[in-house]
């Protein structure tokens, strides 16, 4: 594999953050869009993720997104749903930033880097999603789900178009997004150091 450019490395990094990030809404959504795409050429990613565009991938990863969206809109499906996602989102995000990375280094790396990024990036808009849900769930007894559930969908899809297009500005709005959230925890429970 020749040596990637700094520009290639920048732009992978990017795109496994716009990526995960977008797993942090829907885990399976992204994976499918991501074969379909490394499928029709559009994408690369690295040789040992080459499985993602496999027929047997996409079909399963389309049942599960089926799944995953038509289960999300049932409110007592929903809340079994995101409990069971929650270890799920960042796995598909490492999965997601790994293969990406894996265009651009050794798969090990790739591999690291991917969980290292991907797992973390993929639990912050998972994190805010839940968040809402419970506060929903709380004011509407659960009847605003589906309402709520739409919009998510949209975002997924949306966020993956622009990671794919621009991945440089989506990872720089994620990671901005992490600042102001680390930012304004930090002043709601600050650190207290023994004197």
């Amino acid at each position: 594999m020749p040596e990637p450019s700094l520009l290639e490395v920048v732009t992978a990094l990017a795109l496994a953050i716009g990526l995960a990030a977008c797993a942090g809404l829907r885990a399976w959504l992204p994976l499918l869009m991501t074969g379909g795409l490394a499928r029709a050429g559009w994408l690369e990613l690295g040789p040992s993720f080459a499985f993602l565009s496999s027929d047997k991938a996409l079909l399963l990863f389309g049942i599960a997104t089926l799944v995953e969206v038509l289960a999300d809109k049932v409110p007592a499906v929903d809340h079994a749903l995101d409990m069971l996602s929650t270890p799920l989102r960042p796995i598909a995000g490492a999965v997601l930033a790994s293969s990406v990375l894996g265009g651009v280094a050794d798969p090990l790396t790739a591999i690291v880097l991917g969980v290292a990024v991907g797992a973390p990036t993929a639990l912050l808009p998972h994190a805010a999603k839940s968040l809402a849900r419970a506060a929903s769930t709380t004011f509407t007894a659960g009847l605003a789900t589906p309402v709520l559930s739409v919009p998510a969908d949209v975002l997924a899809v949306l966020l993956f178009v622009l990671a794919v297009l621009v991945p440089l500005a989506v990872a720089a709005g994620v990671i901005a997004l992490a600042v102001l959230v680390l930012r304004r925890r930090s002043r709601l429970h600050p650190v207290v150091r023994p004197a």
